[in-house]
């Protein structure tokens, strides 16, 4: 096990770790980028509110996830041939465990503003789910550390390396698997890593080039009638699955590819964006059946949105942020502009809302902090020591824990304040 830099900044007072908050996959609890606590910091620097810092070593673009008193994040070596999981202490930051949990003999090339270590983890009460995209997926014991089942066939060619990430339904854990030369959604076994189901997408892609085949989000479960369905973009068409047999309920048919950020509901509407060089934002009712491409989509919104960042919904309002910082708030029902400006930075890491406040975090590692209203109105500008930041923070308790390129911090009012 390599021996990580600590550094601890005592802020003073107790660091406590409540039991009853968690983070337990991409985007939060409710996978909106919305925390369930309230007391988070509005301001913080390398002087101001760090509790503490802890090295992470290699490199990785996964989120953290948070369970109880246990923070997992994954790693990679640069060229891609080692994979790791890491364990962190939630209050002293300490790492707990640094696990080897796979070995890649020929890694594919990425691009370079990714790694081999960027779709996110699930977690839950004794188990943790890391996955690698074409390398690997493994269920992690969270209190022994053992590697319980692995998968090591869910393959395709990522071109610029994997970026979709896992999510739990239920007993079964459900991943995209879009390449350039396979495009499905799978749903394991969470016990035994066994398929439960497989579907392949249904786009045509026969007469598609092969770079446009690929996508890297991953789904939401949305209600319908008295049950759920999984409503998942992939390249060509959003497609709705059902959550117990993976049957397609519907599709929408778009033009995009390579799209990344992951699909919020709301006021009965699915809000997804569509294409990576041209993103578009659409809402779709999610109540019907066949192909919905032309009933279906109630608006679209065109111009100025995210390629990568994912976007919240906060009561009637739709709050994003593109690549180069351009940020707009738009109406949910509509679909109409309310305002846009501009923050400093660009952007890969998707926002957090917590206390009526959106959290926008940049890849040099400054937060720019903003009123979730209809008038634009920054609040604060944080920095942190400029490393590259394209990992989208979590939350828990009253702290934000942020990975940048070699660190984690946890920020969080200091009980000395």
């Amino acid at each position: 096990m390599r021996i990580p830099l600590l550094i601890v900044i005592l802020i003073g007072g107790a660091l406590s770790a409540p039991a009853d908050d968690n983070w337990p996959q991409f985007r939060g609890p409710d996978a909106d980028g919305h925390v369930r606590g309230t007391g988070f910091p509005l301001k913080w620097s390398e002087k101001e509110n760090v509790i503490w810092k802890t090295a992470i070593h290699d490199r990785g673009w996964s989120s953290p996830v948070i369970w109880k008193n246990q923070i997992w994040m994954t790693t990679a070596t640069a060229d891609g041939h080692t994979l790791y999981a890491v364990c962190v202490d939630r209050q002293n930051g300490q790492i707990i465990r640094d696990i080897h949990v796979f070995d890649v003999e020929k890694p594919e090339h990425i691009a370079a503003t990714n790694s081999y270590a960027s779709p996110t983890s699930v977690i839950e009460d004794g188990r943790v789910y890391v996955h690698y995209g074409t390398y690997g997926t493994a269920c992690i014991d969270t209190e022994s550390g053992e590697i319980l089942w692995t998968r090591r066939d869910l393959i395709c060619n990522h071109e610029e390396g994997a970026g979709s990430s896992p999510m739990l339904v239920g007993d079964r854990l459900v991943v995209n698997v879009d390449g350039r030369d396979f495009q499905y959604v799978i749903a394991l076994n969470k016990a035994t890593g066994k398929n439960v189901w497989k579907t392949n997408r249904s786009s045509d892609y026969s007469q598609v080039p092969v770079n446009q085949r690929k996508a890297y989000c991953m789904p939401i479960v949305v209600p319908r009638g008295n049950g759920t369905q999984l409503v998942s973009p992939g390249a060509k068409a959003v497609v709705a699955y059902n959550s117990a047999t993976g049957e397609e309920l519907w599709n929408v048919r778009h033009n995009g590819w390579s799209m990344a950020p992951r699909p919020v509901y709301g006021h009965g509407l699915v809000f997804a964006i569509i294409d990576y060089d041209h993103p578009e934002l659409w809402a779709i009712r999610p109540d019907g059946s066949g192909d919905v491409t032309g009933t279906h989509v109630v608006w679209k919104n065109t111009k100025g949105m995210p390629s990568r960042p994912s976007f919240v919904l906060v009561d009637d309002l739709i709050f994003l942020v593109n690549s180069d910082g351009i940020c707009s708030c738009v109406e949910a029902k509509s679909g109409d502009l309310v305002w846009k400006d501009r923050i400093d930075g660009k952007y890969s890491g998707s926002p957090i809302v917590a206390d009526g406040r959106i959290y926008f975090f940049n890849e040099n590692s400054v937060t720019t902090v903003i009123k979730a209203s209809r008038k634009f109105e920054v609040l604060a500008v944080n920095p942190l020591d400029n490393e590259q930041l394209s990992a989208s923070p979590a939350a828990a308790g009253n702290a934000f824990f942020v990975r940048t390129e070699k660190f984690l911090y946890r920020i969080e009012e200091s009980a000395t304040k």
